[in-house]
């Protein structure tokens, strides 16, 4: 998958990416509403949301179990009435990462099903409501998705085992739009590849100096990232 990257963020940003990724694959997503006790759903979470910030902060490699367990005010061996292991923890953290990616998305795919690009600049204004709906999963949703970027190439090839895929599935899904729009005689690139990772380079490389509390807002920052694109060359 392409290299993602993602903010410094705190935990607390992160609950609201729960409701939007509930479809992990693995036993490490979080549970489905009534699968368990809401107290058992309520610290699974907290631990998520500490050891999401400590992962980001400190890299998969340095945070303990001791670590996490601390953040999150209880024992170190109570974690594990939660979770088997730091390795199912950092990938219940990826899922939902990913899953906010998706979801973001797959909400502008069905926007333009329905009609909301129409017109003559239909293509431009498709790709920038993608380019927002990225920045927002990485900007709005705290260290779930900053992981992907910060900390997951140095995770544990079971953990891999289980991401990669996901990752790869979104990464196709914007290779999608990209051949759509090529197709469409709206996009006009040697390398349609090279373009897509040049897109996603811009993208990700404004968590090491954008700062969306700021004078520029992420709406202003998606302008300005296909504006650049889209007139310097990728427009047919």
């Amino acid at each position: 998958m392409t290299t993602m990257t993602s903010p410094p963020a705190t935990a607390s940003a992160a609950p609201a990416a729960s409701s939007a990724a509930s479809s992990g694959s693995s036993a490490a997503s979080l549970p489905a509403a009534g699968t368990q006790p809401p107290e058992a759903v309520e610290a699974r979470v907290r631990i998520l949301d500490n050891a999401a910030r400590l992962i980001l902060d400190k890299g998969f490699a340095a945070t303990s179990m001791r670590d996490i367990a601390s953040a999150v005010g209880i024992k170190a061996g109570s974690l594990y009435h939660h979770f088997a292991s730091k390795e199912e923890i950092f990938t219940a953290i990826l899922e939902r990462g990913i899953d906010v990616m998706v979801t973001a998305f797959e909400s502008v795919e069905n926007d333009d099903r329905a009609g909301a690009f129409d017109g003559a600049t239909s293509a431009e204004a498709l790709l920038r409501a993608h380019v927002r709906a990225h920045l927002g999963s990485l900007f709005e949703f705290g260290p779930y998705t900053a992981a992907h970027v910060t900390t997951f190439h140095n995770a544990p090839d079971s953990v891999h085992e289980i991401i990669v895929p996901r990752r790869d599935s979104y990464e196709a899904m914007w290779a999608a739009l990209f051949d759509r729009l090529q197709a469409q005689g709206s996009l006009r690139v040697d390398h349609l590849s090279i373009a897509r990772l040049v897109l996603f380079g811009g993208m990700n490389s404004t968590i090491e100096w954008f700062d969306p509390a700021g004078p520029l807002s992420l709406d202003d920052l998606a302008d300005t990232i296909v504006s650049q694109f889209w007139h310097a060359g990728g427009h047919a």
